[in-house]
């Protein structure tokens, strides 16, 4: 503790001695950048995770900041703009199972499949036989055995085959149990979007199988109900503007969710779990640069464009505020000129002053204002920059550039905290993101004495991560927020193997090869069975019509 302590005294001793050298206003906004990610990555906060009362207390905070400085509210409730998260499914609490008076742990002993259908089952079934309104059992051996060398087979889809055929023939319900030596990768997976199927489905794990499931002649007392529900939540927007009655706007946008205590799958904590992740860089930095560019400009002389300040909700959960956003604006998207992205500014390093900028390529402007040297020049501090021309990436500017609106994205680099929960704020350069800051700030002016719209350039699109391993791509841009059965495209490359195929942007993906898409991570999972040169059926859906095309990887 002791160290610790000696550590933020000379972090905030070093601060001093540099920000000392500042004029009057860089003072105040050095000051006002650490309060803000100060009170953001506050443990009270609790992450900020998207739909808590931490990310209510996050918006709270900065729409009155907005207030204070004299933003105009431009959400649909004052400063608020509301969505909802559709998270998928979950298993409701009353689901129960029992067999011969053995109540068996949820998550633990048994789970229910994503497409089980709802239902409450007494009966006393016998392994070995199938009869009519009774529940039928697998045993997943002989499937993972007689498939072992074939590498496009998925089980998930044979099982689900399976389940419909023996729901044809009567059965009342699938109880599905493993006890080959291999591993069968089965889940309760809540973003699976397959439409129920008409009988329970039940997987059993080995050790159950083996104490109840041995011997195939016993009759079993089983009684258990199934009960599936939507997972939802809300997350938030916080928006203010300020009208210059120009005929243009420059949005402005930072995301201020976090990820709580890693809830959602999303932290790189694999040792300590439930800890908070304040999200001090990631994004309370960014959120700051907002809070702080809404003052100064809105005390500025820069009157030719209008200013939207957004700062978004559900990044981390996949661009969610953002696309609900540019799907719900608030003002005429068709008057913007371009959108500033900022996520993750707070960790300039002080020995290789890089900074990343995004969507280079959207616009031929960007060229043009990073060219100029001199005082004509954008204020850089002796920043180095690191020019990435793709307009999209894993962050909320996608949203705006997959609406043809040219966009940057600032970036201070990866670190070792990021998504974990020791992204704090003793380790924010703050003097770092002042430059930044002010030079954000520099490419604003520039455009204002420019006072024209800036014209937009399709970029090549950044690929998207999964855990799943694979070789090739299609070319797309799923919808992350799509909640239907397949993948949406957001997005089609050009000279892809998706383009080339003739998919669209809204086409929703259902089927790869031999494999049924009903989420993003079984279409990815899908993709990881192919190489180079193969060649896959692709069965889709566009407006209602269900099509199929051939792509070659």
């Amino acid at each position: 503790m002791i160290k610790i302590r000696f550590f933020v005294l000379f972090l905030f001793a070093a601060t001093l001695v540099q920000a000392q050298k500042l004029k009057k206003e860089d003072k105040l906004l050095l000051a006002n950048l650490e309060q803000h990610v100060h009170y953001l990555s506050d443990d009270k906060l609790e992450g900020r995770r998207t739909g808590t009362e931490g990310e209510k207390l996050a918006a709270a905070y900065i729409s009155e900041a907005f207030k204070k400085e004299g933003l105009l509210p431009r959400g649909v409730n004052e400063y608020y703009q509301p969505f909802e998260v559709a998270e998928g499914k979950q298993v409701d609490p009353s689901t129960f199972f029992m067999i011969d008076d053995n109540t068996l742990v949820l998550g633990k002993d048994y789970f229910p499949l994503s497409y089980s259908a709802d239902g409450s089952i007494e009966a006393m079934p016998s392994l070995a036989l199938e009869e009519p309104h009774m529940p039928w059992f697998l045993n997943l051996k002989d499937l993972i055995d007689s498939n072992a060398g074939n590498p496009h087979f998925d089980l998930a889809s044979a099982v689900l085959n399976r389940t419909k055929e023996v729901a044809a023939k009567g059965a009342s319900a699938f109880i599905i149990y493993n006890t080959s030596s291999k591993e069968d990768g089965l889940q309760f997976d809540g973003k699976d979007h397959t439409p129920p199927v008409s009988i329970p489905v039940i997987y059993l794990n080995k050790d159950v199988a083996n104490k109840f499931l041995a011997d195939p002649s016993a009759a079993l007392d089983l009684r258990f109900k199934t009960s599936i529900t939507e997972k939802k939540r809300t997350g938030t927007n916080v928006i203010g503007y300020i009208d210059n009655g120009a005929a243009s706007t420059i949005v402005l946008g930072a995301h201020f969710d976090h990820l709580g205590y890693g809830e959602d799958g999303n932290s790189r904590e694999v040792e300590k779990k439930h800890q908070v992740h304040n999200g001090a860089d990631d994004n309370a930095s960014g959120t700051a640069a907002l809070i702080e560019l809404g003052r100064l400009l809105k005390n500025s002389k820069l009157k030719n464009n209008n200013y939207l300040f957004i700062a978004f909700s559900g990044e981390e959960l996949g661009l969610f505020g953002s696309k609900y956003f540019t799907q719900h604006p608030t003002i005429d998207l068709g008057t913007v000129n371009y959108m500033i992205n900022m996520d993750m500014v707070g960790r300039l390093s002080d020995s290789t002053h890089t900074m990343t900028i995004g969507g280079y390529g959207t616009s031929p402007s960007w060229g043009s204002f990073y060219s100029m040297k001199g005082k004509h020049g954008l204020y850089n501090d002796g920043i180095q920059f690191h020019f990435d021309s793709s307009g999209t990436g894993p962050s909320d500017h996608t949203s705006f550039y997959l609406k043809n609106i040219p966009v940057l994205f600032y970036f201070t680099g990866l670190h070792s905290d990021y998504h974990k929960p020791t992204d704090d704020y003793n380790k924010i350069n703050f003097v770092g993101e002042l430059s930044v800051v002010k030079h954000i700030y520099s490419l604003l002016q520039m455009s204002d004495k420019l006072n024209q719209r800036l014209a937009f350039t399709k970029t090549r699109e950044a690929q998207t991560t999964t855990s799943a391993r694979f070789s090739v791509t299609m070319g797309i841009m799923p919808d992350y927020t799509f909640n239907g059965v397949g993948v949406r495209v957001d997005g089609v490359s050009d000279n892809r193997p998706a383009k080339k195929a003739g998919l669209q942007t809204g086409d929703v993906i259902t089927g790869l090869g031999d494999i049924k898409i009903t989420s993003l991570e079984s279409y990815m999972q899908a993709l990881s069975k192919f190489k180079k040169g193969d060649t896959a059926k692709v069965e889709y859906i566009r407006g209602a019509q269900p099509l199929s095309t051939t792509v070659e990887f």
